[in-house]
């Protein structure tokens, strides 16, 4: 990582920390109390050794209180400490997360159509906890680590400099060996985290794609692209945790080394009287209470650098390029439904060419039927209309207004949506079809229920209305699923109708039916309907004909069928 990156990383970390002074300030004070009074401990124990020659029991009795007092104090700081550390790392995973939740909702399409669910995902929920935890193992162990050794120095010097300095000269190879091996775990963690967060994604694919799996018997093939997947990951963990790993008995050995030079010298001293024994036993703690954070110090930094490279993968998607911004003045929009396209350029991919100087003028109450091959535009013009992406020159109007000086929140109000995939949420019925309209009242419900065709099953239902549906409507028919959202779509009466293949999954008589309901609903109502089956659209006021991003033709079904062109070729390919 570089220097700078590295700083701006810690600046940030150190934002969402910041929030918490009150919080922090509390458990460094804690910490410095906890770690004064250990120091303190190993002084009441040397004197408490050196006072049991005296057989005096009012010298003894002293510093065994003064003991007693200050392990019960420092245990006391101790658990006051890891309380409140809990409680910052929770709160900062927590603002953390909702950043990252809002950003989310702020991300335009392109992003969230290009990056894989599972990465989006695993950034969200495990890297986020990675970070909180070794945040937290920041929080307990390194200030306390550090403080510790400072502390310790201090009194080894105020007891005897000699054999301080000589523990002193020791510890910056322990330093070293750290700083190095930590430099060389930070890639292979940031790696293990991209591996991780690919593996999230292909499990999620998998899973939600279950039936296709079996049904084209790619078990296997699935379970091989897993298995590489997985082994790809352990191998990377495993060198990640085998370099941080080296830290800890590099750094044991060297300890065991600076503790065996006290010993040697103290005792030394004690032969020649510079020494007492209880001294020697302090300062033989102290050597040990040193070189014990550097050990920490080991563990907290493997620890570290997997929480910086899962931070590193946050943060870079905080820093994504948000939906272009809403225009200052935003237009009041009081939407009739009088639309238009006006020399629109649009592309998903810059290399790849899709709408060309496209044009378009829809009256309001207009039924616009917009049919075509796969891959014509058809999806992408009602992206363009709901602006779902803007376009990449020319415009795209309502009311003779370029959308873009509307809020999208207004203008995606406006419409209201029935597609062929439909998304249903781990809610009641009641409110999957009020999710438009939260204040419609159950009666209001009911009744587009039945105007959608959807009251007959809902009713035989475990709870009617009041069933909770599984994530995604599992256990329900995709025709059903599509009912719901046709149902919500008519409690919600928006000024205009966007229908995407809306009766896809429906049975032929129930979508006779629900036809029937459109044409009530559609009425005065600007509609898009997008459709294969072209004997669903014959009604149509007008009918686009899309081919290679372009309208090659438009008109009434009779009239482009006397035209014998395009559709006329479509519509003769359906029913030959």
């Amino acid at each position: 990582m570089k220097n700078r990156d590295n700083k701006k990383l810690t600046a940030r970390i150190l934002h969402y920390t910041g929030r918490q002074k009150s919080g922090i300030f509390c458990s460094f004070f804690l910490a410095a109390v906890y770690v004064v009074l250990t120091l303190l401990l190993n002084v009441y124990v040397g004197r408490f050794i050196d006072s049991l020659g005296t057989f005096e029991t009012g010298k003894i009795v002293l510093p065994l209180a003064a003991t007693a007092v200050a392990a019960v104090a420092s245990a006391f700081c101790q658990w006051g400490m890891g309380h409140l550390n809990n409680r910052i790392a929770c709160r900062i995973l927590r603002d953390l997360r909702e950043d990252a939740f809002q950003k989310l909702e702020k991300l335009p399409f392109s992003y969230l159509d290009s990056t894989p669910t599972g990465d989006t995902v695993s950034r969200l929920l495990s890297d986020a906890d990675s970070f909180s935890d070794g945040l937290l193992m920041g929080f307990t162990q390194l200030f306390t680590s550090v403080l510790t050794v400072f502390g310790t120095v201090l009194f080894m010097l105020s007891l005897n400099w000699k054999v301080a300095l000589a523990v002193v000269f020791l510890t910056p190879v322990s330093v070293f060996v750290s700083r190095f091996i930590a430099n060389k775990t930070f890639a292979f963690f940031k790696k293990h985290a991209e591996i991780r967060a690919e593996l999230t994604a292909y499990t999620e694919e998998t899973v939600m794609g279950r039936n296709v799996v079996r049904a084209f018997g790619r078990e296997e093939h699935c379970s091989e692209i897993f298995g590489e997947k997985n082994e790809l990951l352990r191998k990377t963990a495993g060198k990640a945790v085998f370099l941080s790993s080296l830290t800890n008995p590099v750094t044991r050995f060297l300890n065991a080394l600076v503790y065996a030079v006290v010993a040697f010298i103290g005792a030394w001293l004690c032969i020649g009287d510079g020494m007492t024994v209880g001294m020697l036993t302090a300062f033989l703690s102290y050597a040990n209470q040193y070189t014990k954070p550097f050990n920490e110090i080991s563990g907290v930094i493997a620890e570290l650098q997997n929480a910086y490279a899962c931070a590193v993968r946050i943060f870079s998607f905080l820093d994504e390029k948000e939906e272009d911004p809403e225009s200052e003045h935003p237009k009041l929009l009081s939407a009739k439904g009088n639309v238009g396209a006006e020399h629109v350029y649009f592309s998903y991919d810059p290399s790849k060419k899709l709408i060309e100087d496209f044009n378009l003028k829809v009256h309001s109450g207009q039924r616009i039927a917009i049919v075509g091959p796969t891959g014509c535009g058809k999806t992408t013009l009602i992206n363009l209309l709901m602006r779902f992406y803007d376009p990449v020159s020319g415009k795209m109007t309502l009311e003779g207004e370029d959308l873009r000086n509307y809020r999208r929140r207004d203008l995606r109000r406006s419409y209201g949506m029935v597609l062929q995939d439909n998304w249903i949420g781990k809610m009641s019925v009641l409110d999957n079809i009020r999710r438009g309209r939260p204040n419609a009242t159950r009666e209001e419900v009911v009744e587009a229920s039945k105007n959608a065709h959807a009251h007959g099953f809902i009713s035989r239902l475990p709870q009617g209305y009041d069933t909770v549906l599984k994530e995604g409507g599992e256990g329900l028919s995709a025709g059903q699923k599509q009912l719901i959202c046709i149902a919500a779509v008519m409690l919600c009466k928006p000024p205009m109708l966007i229908l995407d293949e809306a009766t896809a999954s429906i049975d032929t008589r129930t979508e006779l039916k629900i036809r029937d309901a459109f044409s009530r609903l559609m009425e005065g109502r600007t509609s898009f309907i997008v459709a294969h089956r072209l004997s669903t659209i014959t009604d149509a006021d007008r009918i686009l004909v899309m081919k290679n991003g372009r309208i090659v033709e438009s008109g009434q079904h009779e009239e482009l069928l006397e035209k014998g062109g395009f559709y006329s070729e479509l519509f003769k390919a359906q029913f030959s």
